[in-house]
């Protein structure tokens, strides 16, 4: 999946001459913090709230300061475009073209939406996180101990910390019932630190990917 698949047309654009204000009004209609400023279908820059709070928002912004100029490639994959958005704190990212020519935007939302449907979140099961060290990760062998008790591994992540040799393996299993699974990973050594057994409702899954792009950041 890469950038160009998630583009949003329904995103506005902003140009110099709009006003600081005129940006606040866009920005709080369609739920963002952040807009492309483009002219002539080439991008020119982003603009924050913050940015058009530090001046005068009855100036045109072609006269502000832009704090970032982020951006994608359109062949660029999703997980580039979630890393990037969370290194510049972004609720939208532009999209261009090897031309540098302004082809869209991704919004948080579009990524949300990515990731609930392609990592299973919406379907029905269980969730189990384990603890280990990274050398110890071997998914083939986990995913052989859960199917053992007739049950799917429909989906997996990992997340880790930069300083700490630990990662957290977060397994979607397709039961809901994940004891038994739980008790047989226990007895190949497997530490759970935490599991799941409703299914998360998109609100809940928006917390976790905020926390998520917060925890990126870092």
């Amino acid at each position: 999946m890469n950038a160009i698949n998630l583009i949003s047309y329904s995103i506005p654009l902003l140009k110099t001459s709009t006003t600081g204000q005129e940006a606040l009004d866009l920005m709080n209609d369609n739920y963002v913090q952040h807009l492309p400023i483009v002219n002539n279908e080439q991008l020119l820059g982003i603009i924050s709230e913050d940015d058009i709070l530090e001046n005068d928002d009855q100036e045109s912004i072609g006269s502000y300061q832009l704090s970032t100029k982020a951006k994608v490639r359109a062949s660029d994959h999703i997980f580039d475009v979630l890393a990037q958005m969370a290194r510049a704190k972004l609720t939208v990212i532009p999209v261009v073209d090897e031309s540098n020519k302004f082809l869209g935007v991704i919004s948080q939302q579009d990524l949300l939406k990515f990731f609930a449907e392609s990592f299973s979140f919406n379907e029905s099961g269980g969730i189990i996180v384990l603890e280990m060290s990274k050398t110890d990760y071997a998914l083939s062998e986990i995913c052989r101990i859960v199917e053992a008790e007739n049950v799917a591994v429909i989906s997996s992540f990992i997340t880790s910390s930069p300083e700490d040799s630990k990662i957290h393996v977060h397994l979607k299993i397709s039961d809901p019932e994940i004891y038994r699974v739980i008790a047989a990973l226990d007895r190949y050594d497997y530490q759970v630190v935490a599991s799941y057994t409703e299914q998360p409702d998109l609100d809940s899954f928006k917390d976790r990917y905020e926390s998520f792009m917060h925890y990126l950041n870092f």
